[in-house]
């Protein structure tokens, strides 16, 4: 027997000795999730345990988990003092002395740490198409987190943005699901490391299983209305690779699919998630979900029959997240013999595995490798490139891009000057729009030119002002004496329901500011700001530069200026398709005919038009590309082959530059309506001036197979078309 079989079954022998011990009462409160405040009071800027209620909850209510913030972010230091008296009290007068668990947001850095880096968030990170930097971002998070004590993370979402209007759209990455497959396996990679119970990884938790990120009305949390083929097609995907990839927890969708709750979904999260896809790990629930199957869904009539479908569904913790309703409701479910106390033991045991498997019963407090390896230049460097590499031109008429060192900039809009519309969600507050929480050390846009082109930067930050005040005399007055305006605009910070809006037009007051200044006669780089895409429609014309930024981070504002400036070639392609109009918010892989075809008949004409301001992977560069002709082994596929695909690709340009290679492929003929075409690989690569690589791929039966009409994936015969760029080619599968 290996020694690693070994352990494993000593662990699980430790672990039930555990449960056989355990009351009713101690393990559901296992089972039990609750947030800091329900422990802790703010006292003068500062987080103060509240011993009675400590007691209260950890030794009364043996509530095995915490989680949140009471307002902001805290330093190492507030965190330890949190945190290591916790733990000291579970395991000093806890009957079984088993560690609790801290639990925290985490979602594009160690956002709620002070002195933490803040890298881009996932919408971002999906266009620089880098999964090397995806993992590295994620490593970085997760040895942040773990220096503050906290070692259960709340990410990544895997949720695939088909809905470009829901407000959590930022933090997903993007509307294709071999994109949020592969990018969201590099997060999860870095995360977890292989081993988290190393000092520098922490347990992921993909969420948010599953359908989340297409509610119908585009608003977080409400209904989506998901035939189970397209589910099964477009967002098991990205699950079901993570659970192959042996992440540890999962959270649950909030909202409903076709009528049901998913925390109610007993298919959904046992059938499919435990029986299908093999899931071993943790499910947790999201915030107040149980209760909202009373409130808001109304499949419950009390909060006990709620507690009861919940957890009959497969949930193992809840996010109570302010009382004990849902440890009270289940202990009194298990004595009336409703729940049997053997299905408590299923979450329990899978709770204690994973507090076993970060290390926690072995190394319960503070662990100072973290604490070493919280600062490092390296971190920095990352997350600089990261954000210069999302970084999206999206429009560049007669070059205006890049700026010589001679060109006079005025530099305005309503966030030259703000940190929060840097960052986004999730930055140091839950909304992210506190500007008084915001490091000083860090630098707007405004600063970064300040700092690196003093001498040529014009600033009318005055002018304009985040309530929507615009004086354009002051605007006009700073534009005649520029040679190009950069305006900072797009959208304020948000996260979650605060940030639904009825429909993706553009702030009113920043389009007649952009007219106003296009009146001048002077070029306009517009740098979008956003976690969605606004519509531009009306504005696009008077601008002679597009740069969208989406939520770069902290060193965000650094990024801009030296995409600006040509320091660094914007190499970032769009992760969604970006709309021309709110009323038509279609992804890339529709099954409608792939550009304005009119078809006309003796008494209707049909237009079908895909026409959006720019397609999915559209992103544009200071140097140009050219690709040679699709090389393959063979034009015919047998069904155990794999199709070896090359393709050349040349720096055309005067600079260097990186360019992301993409395989589409498109089914002519299926059993149902084929996508106009499906991306299926991708890389990145960099070249310089006169360059040459070759990008190999590998394409198996499984990268053209689809999800058919009984439900089952499959790959049929037929021609198949194999699309890098401008280059085409045919393969028939046999």
């Amino acid at each position: 027997m290996s020694c690693s079989k070994q352990h494993e079954e000593a662990s699980s022998e430790e672990i039930e000795k555990i449960i056989s011990q355990m009351t009713i009462e101690e393990k559901v409160g296992q089972m039990t999730n609750l947030t800091l405040a329900t422990i802790a009071n703010e006292v003068d800027s500062t987080v103060v345990l509240d011993t009675a209620k400590v007691n209260d909850v950890i030794i009364k209510h043996h509530v095995g988990s915490i989680q949140n913030v009471l307002t902001h972010a805290y330093t190492l230091d507030e965190w330890h003092a949190i945190i290591e008296p916790i733990q000291k009290l579970t395991l000093e007068k806890t009957r079984h002395k088993i560690p609790f668990l801290y639990c925290i947001d985490a979602v594009h850095g160690a956002n709620y740490v002070y002195g933490a880096t803040l890298f881009p968030h996932n919408i971002g990170l999906a266009a620089t198409r880098n999964r090397v930097l995806a993992k590295e971002c994620g490593a970085i998070t997760a040895v942040q987190v773990r220096a503050a004590g906290i070692r259960y993370n709340f990410a990544p979402v895997l949720d695939v943005g088909r809905n470009q209007q829901w407000s959590r759209f930022g933090e997903t990455f993007g509307e294709d699901t071999y994109l949020t497959s592969e990018m969201g396996l590099a997060s999860i990679q870095g995360l977890e490391g292989g081993d988290v119970s190393s000092p520098f990884h922490v347990a992921a938790c993909m969420k948010h299983f599953i359908g989340y990120s297409m509610p119908q009305n585009g608003k977080d949390r409400a209904p989506a209305y998901i035939p189970e083929i397209v589910l099964r097609e477009y967002f098991l995907p990205s699950f079901r690779a993570a659970v192959n990839e042996g992440t540890h927890t999962l959270m649950v969708n909030s909202a409903e699919i076709n009528g049901t709750p998913v925390h109610a979904s007993k298919y959904l999260l046992t059938d499919v998630l435990r029986t299908e896809l093999g899931f071993k790990g943790v499910v947790i629930t999201d915030w107040l979900d149980i209760l909202k199957l009373q409130e808001r869904h109304h499949v419950a009539k009390t909060h006990k029959d709620a507690v009861y479908l919940a957890v009959t569904a497969g949930i193992d913790m809840c996010i109570v997240p302010f009382d004990f309703s849902f440890t009270n409701d289940l202990i009194a479910l298990v004595k009336e013999g409703k729940i049997s106390e053997e299905r408590i033991n299923k979450s329990v045991r899978r709770i204690l595995q994973l507090k076993k498997d970060l290390g926690l019963f072995d190394h319960p407090y503070l662990e100072q490798d973290a604490l070493q390896a919280f600062s490092k230049p390296a971190y920095t460097k990352t997350a600089v490139q990261t954000a210069r590499e999302s970084i999206t031109l999206l429009k560049n008429k007669n070059d205006l891009l890049p700026f010589t060192d001679k060109t006079r900039v005025l530099v305005t809009g309503p966030f030259a000057n703000t940190l929060s519309e840097l960052h986004g969600a999730w930055s140091y507050t839950w909304q992210g729009n506190k500007e008084e929480f915001y490091p000083d050390t860090l630098l707007t846009i405004a600063e970064a030119f300040e700092k690196n082109a003093p001498l040529t930067s014009i600033f009318d930050l005055s002018a304009w002002d985040k309530s929507n005040v615009l004086n354009k005399g002051a605007l006009i007055k700073a534009a005649r004496s520029s040679d190009v305006i950069v305006i900072c605009a797009g959208e304020a910070a948000y996260a979650e329901t605060p940030g639904n809006i009825p429909d993706l037009a553009f702030d009113s007051t920043q389009v007649d500011m952009i007219k106003t200044l296009a009146s001048t006669g002077k070029p306009i780089v517009l740098v979008l700001l956003e976690g969605r895409p606004r519509i531009i429609r009306e504005i696009e014309p008077y601008c002679s530069a597009i740069v969208l930024a989406y939520w770069p981070g902290t060193h965000g504002a650094q990024a801009i200026y030296d995409v600006l400036y040509g320091t660094y070639n914007p190499s970032g392609k769009l992760p969604f398709t970006y709309p021309r109009y709110s009323g038509t918010l279609i992804t890339y892989d529709h099954k409608l005919l792939d550009e304005a075809v009119e078809i006309v008949e003796p008494e209707y004409n049909y237009f079908y038009e895909f026409n959006p301001q720019y397609p999915f992977g559209h992103g544009l560069s200071y140097t140009t590309f050219e690709y040679g002709k699709i090389i393959m082994n063979t034009d015919t596929l047998a069904i155990n082959d794999s199709l070896r695909i090359s393709v050349k690709v040349t720096n055309t340009g005067k600079v260097a530059g990186q360019e992301v290679i993409e395989l589409y492929t498109h089914d002519l003929v299926a059993s149902i309506t084929p996508c106009v075409k499906r991306l299926r690989k991708f890389e990145k690569i960099n070249l310089i001036p006169g360059e040459t690589k070759s990008v190999d791929f590998v394409l198996t039966k499984r990268d053209l197979a689809f999800v058919n009409e009984a439900l089952k994936t499959v790959t049929e015969k037929g021609i198949f078309e194999i699309m890098i760029s401008n280059q085409k080619a045919l393969v028939y599968y046999k």
